[in-house]
């Protein structure tokens, strides 16, 4: 059983825009993806780099550090230099914010 925990409020994610938050001591990213928010671990697993600082396009997430790809929909790694996918989260809306569920 998991917590779920309010991360942002959706106002503050454009579409097609991301942002880092902190949440229990973990940095998550935050999506919006045409309207459907999604999160994820914000460390690439290749090496330490924020993906926030990196480039989001059509649902991919591009590390800054190494070029690394994820799809942030469900975390999958897109190739070299990724060996390891991205942790996810489960996210919901509630009152306009964005919750997610931390196990």
């Amino acid at each position: 059983m998991g917590k779920w925990i309010r991360a942002a409020s959706a106002a503050d994610i454009p579409v097609d825009e991301m942002k880092a938050v902190q949440i229990g001591g973990a940095n998550i990213a935050l999506y919006n993806l045409d309207g459907d928010f999604y999160a994820t671990s914000n460390i690439c697993t290749h090496a330490t780099a924020f993906l926030t600082e990196g480039w989001l396009e059509d649902g991919i997430i591009e590390c800054p550090l190494h070029a690394g790809r994820f799809d942030v929909r469900t975390g999958k790694g897109q190739g070299a230099p990724i060996s390891c996918d991205l942790q996810t989260f489960q996210t919901r809306i509630e009152n306009s914010d964005i919750e997610i569920l931390i196990e």
